[in-house]
């Protein structure tokens, strides 16, 4: 476990492999790790599951303290792993409101930011491939 990092740590199942997978990875890795569930439209429209949430998404908490509040991403931290969206606060001991750290497992995106063109290219090329193998399935089961 000498290197700095390496994409065989995820299949280990120790645990303090799992953390310097985690904590190690380099942003490529980190992006992806950010993903949280889609809404039933969503993935109903989209025909994914998750996706790597982004500024501007809509999400709405689903467990932890805030849960039920929805609200617009309003910053990704990579470097921390986390999630902050506004009108999601907490009050801190001096009377200020800070945005609370939110983790992305406990969140859920009601409504996707789709101003980047290659985001909606992604999905768009994704939903194709995804329609083209359930019609080969389809087609192998009648066969």
């Amino acid at each position: 476990m000498k290197s700095e990092w390496s994409s065989r740590w995820k299949a280990s199942s120790q645990p303090r492999k799992q953390r310097k997978y985690r904590f190690n990875a380099p942003l490529h890795v980190r992006h992806r790790l950010m993903s949280v569930r889609l809404s039933k439209e969503l993935k109903g429209q989209l025909g994914k599951r998750s996706l790597p949430v982004r500024k501007g998404d809509e999400v709405r908490v689903m467990s932890g303290s805030g849960r039920k509040t929805t609200g617009a991403v309003s910053r990704v931290d990579l470097s921390s792993l986390k999630v902050y969206a506004e009108g999601i606060t907490v009050k801190k001991v001096d009377g200020s409101e800070v945005q609370r750290a939110l983790e992305p497992s406990n969140l859920m995106i009601t409504k996707l930011n789709m101003d980047d063109k290659m985001r909606r290219k992604q999905l768009e090329r994704k939903a194709l491939v995804k329609k083209e193998v359930i019609a080969k399935e389809k087609k192998e089961k009648r066969d």
